[in-house]
């Protein structure tokens, strides 16, 4: 079974990538039809580009909770980690449902394996004793 830590390792850099992928969104990246469900083909209009700025915090703030819950980071904020990964790790559940499901096959393809492995990631932290 794969360690707490490493696993912990996975949704950082995984999340790294997400939110690389929103900051381009919201810089104007016409990827529009790879995320939403493909709502906004091409770049995005502003006010998506700001949604996608809030997206790319909070999911710094998912990967801040899962490095706090394997003791990666901010020791003093363990205890408050413990529930919140359990958030983190529904969250993610309802985003693979939520991937699996969205009319764009391209986001299907590219975001359904990698918010699986955020999940897997994150439910392995979760679990850690």
């Amino acid at each position: 079974m794969i360690a707490p830590k490493l696993a912990a390792g996975v949704f950082g850099a995984l999340t790294a990538v997400v939110m690389l992928f929103q900051l381009a969104l919201a810089l104007g990246a016409p990827w529009g039809g790879i995320a939403m469900g493909g709502a906004f083909p091409g770049a995005y209009p502003p006010a998506m580009r700001v949604a996608a700025l809030a997206q790319m915090a909070v999911i710094g703030g998912f990967a801040l909770i899962v490095l706090v819950r394997a003791g990666l980071a901010l020791p003093r904020w363990q205890a408050p980690a413990r529930w919140a990964v359990w958030v983190v790790v529904v969250l993610m559940g309802v985003g693979v449902v939520l991937n699996l499901i969205t009319p764009s096959g391209m986001e299907r393809l590219i975001w359904a394996p990698v918010v699986t492995l955020l999940f897997l990631a994150g439910l392995r932290v979760a679990l850690a004793r």
